[in-house]
C-alpha cells in the first residue's frame, strides 16, 4: 500500500482554494434543512462521486471531501468524521452508524506538519457500528461487521465480526 505524505506548510494555492470551498460547502450542508433539494444539491457538490440512493446525515465533519468515494445505497448516520487525505472508499450497500470516524491520515511523529496518508476502504455490505474508529490503511472486508466503539487498526477479512480496542475477531459470519 502506497503511503502519501503531505506537508501542510507548503500547500499550493489551488489546494488552499479547494479546502476553503469544501469547508464552506460543508458548513452550508450542516445548516440546511435535510431532505430538501438544496440539501441534496450541497451533498452532491461536496461528494461528486456519490452513488444513487445514498444518504449522508448531518452533522458531518469531512476534510478533503474530494478524496471520498461513496457507492450506491450507502447510509451514513449523524456525526461521522472523515479525515480523507489518504482517500476513503465506501462501497455499495454499506451502513455506517452514528459518530463513526474514518481516518485515512495521521501526523508524522518527527515532523507534525507532515501528514502521512493511507487509504481506508469499506467494502460492500459492511456495517460499521456506532462510535467505531477505522484507522489509516485499513480495509473492512465485504459483509463484515465492526462492533460499536471499536478501534480498527488492521484489515478485517470478509464475513467477519470484530469488536474491541483494538478490534479483534469475534466470529465469522
Amino acid at each position: 500500500m502506497e503511503e502519501l505524505r503531505i506537508d501542510c506548510t507548503h500547500q499550493s494555492e489551488a489546494d488552499l482554494k479547494l479546502a476553503k470551498e469544501q469547508a464552506q460547502l460543508l458548513f452550508r450542508l450542516n445548516h440546511t434543512m435535510p431532505m430538501t433539494e438544496e440539501y441534496d444539491d450541497l451533498l452532491h457538490r461536496l461528494f461528486p462521486d456519490m452513488g444513487v440512493g445514498s444518504r449522508v446525515n448531518t452533522p458531518l465533519t469531512v476534510v478533503r471531501a474530494h478524496r471520498v468515494k461513496i457507492g450506491c445505497r450507502v447510509s451514513i448516520m449523524n456525526g461521522c468524521l472523515m479525515m480523507a487525505a489518504g482517500g476513503i472508499t465506501i462501497d455499495d450497500d454499506t451502513q455506517i452508524a452514528a459518530n463513526v470516524q474514518l481516518i485515512s491520515n495521521n501526523h508524522d511523529l518527527e515532523n507534525r506538519q507532515i501528514i502521512v496518508c493511507k487509504p481506508v476502504h469499506i467494502c460492500q455490505r459492511a456495517w460499521i457500528g456506532a462510535g467505531a474508529t477505522i484507522l489509516p490503511g485499513v480495509t473492512i472486508g465485504e459483509n463484515s461487521v465492526v462492533g460499536a466503539g471499536s478501534v480498527v487498526t488492521h484489515d478485517v477479512e470478509p464475513n467477519t465480526i470484530v469488536a474491541g480496542n483494538p478490534a479483534c475477531v469475534i466470529r465469522r459470519i
